[in-house]
């Protein structure tokens, strides 16, 4: 069973208890983590910080990361830019630091070479990649400060993979070893071919999308039954986009069967817990698509999915779970009874 590590006790105006899960999706699924964010919390006063739970795989790791110090504003995403070009250049710089390719050794053992041997989609395990993710890290320790050098005061997993074990680990449970904010991103971070595996303490990690692009099952985790699993799920999209390419819908048919299953496993262990998906619309997603991995596309990802954003959150099923657990609770007037 996993457990989440202890957390301290932190008040919030919300009377409900909130499990936020942060998909994979690249650079322009964080985008559309944080246009959707931003959303919320414009309709209802929620902030993100205030879940219970907090967990976050690859890109949805980075976010959650601002979530938990309590960075999501458009300092964090935009650095000083003003301009369209100063913002791609600071995002760049983090996302994008080129490294020395290098691992063909550790890829063959841990990857191509198993997978030769008997054939998985295991094989970009331990890849060499064009970049590193030492920028992801440096930007989470400018933005987090001492918590991004040691773990968030409330319940937070950040979900990496273990190249050896081929397993998922989730940081931040008692089933994984103690690691920093900023070194569980990087790890949880690093996609295949894209990023160089990470090492901390001996061990490889890869993108914690390798074991599913949500991980939405690790809510139950948490000690207590919560009220509302809030799942933002960039690669679970449903809605057709124009220009996303054959892979994009291979990726969200395989991320709308796993989150299926987790959301299946959620009820079944919690019947009386709420589940609410946002997901993509069509017209983020012919922006978000054709390179998930573009950082020119991020800004205008994050714009269409504020401006979708308002439509879907207007839909009465979404907005009646958005009312029940999203809004602060009501004031009560001291003097009433009295």
């Amino acid at each position: 069973m996993i457990v989440l590590a202890k957390a301290t006790a932190v008040s919030s105006p919300f009377v409900s208890s909130v499990g936020l899960v942060l998909g994979g999706g690249g650079i322009t699924g964080a985008a559309f983590h944080f246009g959707t964010l931003f959303a919320l919390e414009m309709a209802s006063g929620w902030q993100a910080n205030d879940a219970e739970v907090v967990v976050g795989t690859s890109s949805g790791a980075v976010v959650a990361a601002m979530v938990r110090t309590d960075s999501v504003h458009l300092d964090s995403i935009a650095g000083t830019g003003r301009s369209r070009e100063e913002i791609n250049a600071f995002l760049t710089g983090h996302l994008l630091r080129r490294g020395t390719p290098r691992g063909a050794v550790r890829w063959l053992r841990h990857g191509l070479g198993p997978a030769l041997r008997k054939p998985s989609l295991h094989a970009a395990l331990a890849s060499p990649g064009l970049y590193r993710t030492d920028g992801i890290g440096e930007w989470i320790r400018s933005v987090g400060g001492d918590v991004a050098d040691g773990w968030p005061a409330r319940r937070t997993a950040i979900v990496a993979y273990d190249v050896a074990d081929r397993q998922r680990v989730p940081f931040g449970t008692e089933a994984a070893p103690e690691v920093s904010l900023a070194d569980a991103v990087m790890a949880s971070s690093a996609v295949p071919f894209m990023y160089e595996p990470v090492q901390i303490d001996g061990r490889w990690y890869a993108d914690g999308g390798l074991a599913s692009g949500t991980s939405a099952d690790l809510v139950l985790a948490n000690p207590e039954p919560l009220d509302l699993a809030l799942i933002i799920a960039p690669l679970a999209a449903t809605a057709p986009g124009h220009r996303t390419g054959l892979f994009a819908d291979i990726f969200d048919r395989t991320g709308r069967a796993a989150l299926e299953a987790e959301v299946a496993h959620i009820k079944r262990e919690w019947p009386d817990t709420e589940v609410l998906i946002l997901r993509p619309s069509s017209q983020v997603l012919d922006i978000a698509r054709p390179n998930p991995m573009s950082v020119a596309a991020a800004i205008p990802t994050f714009l269409e999915t504020l401006r979708s954003m308002r439509h879907d959150l207007a839909d009465p099923a979404v907005w009646d779970v958005v009312q029940r657990h999203l809004l602060p609770a009501p004031a009560v007037d001291a003097r009433a009874g009295s």
